[in-house]
């Protein structure tokens, strides 16, 4: 551009390099050359030799780009291994519980759930400050809206304000799993984008030892010491009406004539598989 040209080359040279990081591959930069024995006008050879060095900057910024994405595409394939592992022991292990206990003619105490799945089921209609403010402050502003939740004394609390507008259980593996790759979209500059590709998770929660979608759900899955940052990364989710309909809305999940609102511990999983 002629701002460019009016520069000094000195100049040119430090703020190629400050921008070579950024370059994508799919930026344009021209190749123009000169007439062979042609006269050339001292600004147009300042251009050629700055489009030049651009392109070889260019050109080394992809491929370590390159060589990056490879490396880390390989290191999140080996995690992925080791977390399917690690959920296929976990499993063995209670199974293995369970059936001792039953050998010895004990009673099975199936583990404290740790992670919670929130929907909302109510609209904004007659709807009290409180328990309005405490479903903003659970991000679940609107209706059929979800999100993650860790189990802990002030989240359950939060839930016993909100009881009659939301219906929440303890979502399966196979549950989040369908959720973030279906549903899942991430907050980046206060935007929601869709999770299309790794890059997104890595580039906001990188620092945090997050570098991809499986990451990400064995972060949420296992309630890790990240959970904080992975949840509030996901956008809530805006989940569609059951398929087949509430039973009725008014009524708790737990009352004798059955309803809807409140726990429904690991019945959540067949709602939110009519939802998703």
């Amino acid at each position: 551009s002629s701002d460019l040209d009016n520069k000094s080359p000195h100049f040119l040279e430090h703020t190629s390099v400050a921008a070579c990081d950024k370059m994508a591959e799919r930026y344009l930069i021209t190749g123009t050359m000169a007439a062979e024995g042609a006269a050339v006008p001292e600004l147009a050879k300042l251009k050629l030799e700055r489009n030049n060095k651009l392109a070889e900057e260019k050109k080394a910024a992809a491929a370590e780009k390159s060589k990056k994405r490879e490396e880390e595409r390989a290191k999140l394939k080996e995690r992925t291994v080791k977390y399917e592992k690690e959920y296929a022991d976990t499993e063995k292990e209670l199974v293995k519980l369970r059936r001792e206990a039953k050998v010895n003619g004990n009673f099975f105490v199936e583990p404290e759930a740790k992670l919670l799945f929130v929907v909302r089921i109510v609209g904004i209609i007659k709807l009290s400050p409180k328990p309005r403010k405490v479903l903003q402050l659970l991000r679940l502003k609107q209706l059929h809206n979800g999100v993650f939740l860790k189990v802990n004394k002030p989240i359950l609390n939060m839930l016993k304000l909100v009881q009659p507008y939301v219906t929440y259980g303890y979502p399966s593996l196979k549950t989040v799993r369908e959720l973030v790759y279906k549903r899942g979209y991430g907050k980046v500059n206060k935007q929601r984008i869709p999770l299309s590709s790794n890059e997104i998770i890595s580039d906001t929660l990188g620092k945090d030892g997050i570098h991809g979608i499986e990451d990400l759900v064995h972060e949420i899955f296992t309630v890790g010491p990240k959970f904080k940052q992975a949840s509030n990364f996901l956008w809530p989710f805006k989940l569609s009406a059951p398929k087949g309909g509430f039973i009725c809305k008014r009524h708790g999940f737990c009352e004798q004539r059955g309803g809807d609102w409140g726990n429904r511990e690991e019945l959540i999983n067949d709602l939110l598989s009519r939802m998703n």
